[in-house]
């Protein structure tokens, strides 16, 4: 059943599998790192979520076939940079909690975001069967 795209469906199990990283990393990063280095870890993550979740919110608004969806262009850009952004500044303020442990975890989003489109391209999931890798093959 391949996919042909890499559109909401693909977001939403990237953030799944964010969340389930996370939740096993919890455990044994308490327990080899310490408490804090593993809840900023885990709290860097959780926020790079929610700024996914929200990024996604103001594509969906902006581009959309029936125009653009103002009222909730609006709504999410003002939860997403100011209110956001606030959190994530809170996060790096909190003394237990070192830069580097949360920028870490802010970078897992990217990380899982990019392994798993990288094994997409690699197992040729997104390839139907009319579909060819070669562009000269696609004109004939």
């Amino acid at each position: 059943m391949p996919n042909s795209n890499l559109g909401l469906d693909f977001l939403a199990r990237t953030l799944r599998t964010i969340g389930i990283v996370l939740l096993i990393f919890l455990p044994f990063g308490v327990y080899y790192f310490g408490t804090y280095t593993a809840l900023a870890v885990f709290s860097g993550g959780v926020w790079g979520i929610v700024n996914l979740i929200f990024l996604s919110a103001v594509v969906r608004s902006a581009i959309r076939p029936e125009g653009i969806d103002t009222a909730r262009l609006v709504v999410a850009l003002l939860v997403k940079f100011p209110l956001l952004y606030l959190a994530g500044y809170a996060l790096l303020k909190v003394p237990q909690f070192s830069p580097l442990n949360l920028l870490i975890g802010f970078s897992i989003c990217l990380a899982v975001l990019a392994l798993k489109a990288l094994g997409r391209a690699l197992l040729g999931l997104d390839k139907g069967p009319n579909k060819s890798d070669n562009l000269g093959e696609a004109v004939r």
